[in-house]
């Protein structure tokens, strides 16, 4: 095997074991999963020309764990955990953007390994790009030294494709960080933790519709949704949830914009 075609098999299967932990949702736990091979690590370590990202921001008033935004404001968040095929996920930026919104995403540091252009595509979009754990395994089940790496990990890929550690930090697996992960997210430069008040389930799979009903159902001013990248429900549904917010006199914002 020459030393291409080796590399192209190794970066294949770090793609495999990427895409791996699609099925679960970050309201539920879930085992550890393999790491990815170091090989991936390399596509990591790709500079940017552009200029650095916007690093963490305090926020005065708001508590360390953050579950919404002000509820006299007339915006809302969407939230994007970072996974999945860049194709759909580029879609769901394209919508937001012709929309005239702009999202949240918090990456996942294997995902970012996979795929290092879209890092650069988040931001130049207009949209908040911050940390969700290197692996996606459940960080809050994890011992001291192995929840730093997951947090510490991520914030590394995100500095090298970006020049900044992400704007936000959200733990894998669970809505709210442990007082472990909490300390050790700020720690890594985070000084806030992103949680949310609206989870949208759309990583049960329920279909577009239920997607949309779910959000519509509980969204409000100031409210931070929860919602994923890699899945085609949510996807068909942004469009609908962006025209209702619309009518509602609610603006889609990064959340960033939201708690300025």
């Amino acid at each position: 095997m020459t030393t291409s075609n080796r590399r192209d098999v190794l970066r294949a299967g770090a793609g495999l074991i990427a895409g791996g932990t699609l099925a679960t949702g970050c309201g539920t736990t879930g085992t550890d999963a393999p790491p990815p091979h170091p090989a991936a690590n390399l596509a990591s370590t790709t500079p940017t020309s552009a200029a650095p990202a916007p690093a963490p921001r305090a926020f005065p008033g708001q508590p360390l764990q953050i579950t919404h935004g002000p509820r006299t404001s007339a915006s809302v968040a969407l939230t994007f955990h970072g996974q999945g095929d860049p194709t759909l996920a580029t879609r769901l930026l394209t919508t937001a953007e012709k929309h005239g919104a702009h999202l949240t995403v918090l990456a996942v540091g294997s995902w970012l390994d996979a795929h290092p252009a879209m890092a650069r595509r988040i931001l130049d979009g207009g949209h908040d790009l911050g940390n969700h754990t290197q692996r996606h395994i459940s960080v809050n089940a994890m011992a001291e030294a192995g929840a730093r790496a997951e947090i510490t990990d991520c914030a590394d890929r995100l500095r090298r494709l970006t020049g900044s550690i992400g704007s936000w930090f959200r733990p894998s697996r669970a809505p709210t960080a442990s007082p472990l992960v909490a300390r050790l997210a700020t720690e890594a430069g985070y000084p806030h933790v992103l949680s949310y008040d609206v989870d949208s389930l759309d990583y049960t799979r329920p279909g577009a519709a239920a997607v949309t009903r779910q959000v519509l159902a509980e969204v409000t001013a100031g409210s931070v949704v929860s919602m994923h990248f890699g899945y085609p429900d949510t996807a068909a549904a942004l469009p609908a949830v962006l025209q209702e917010l619309d009518r509602r006199g609610l603006r889609a914002v990064t959340t960033t914009e939201l708690l300025s």
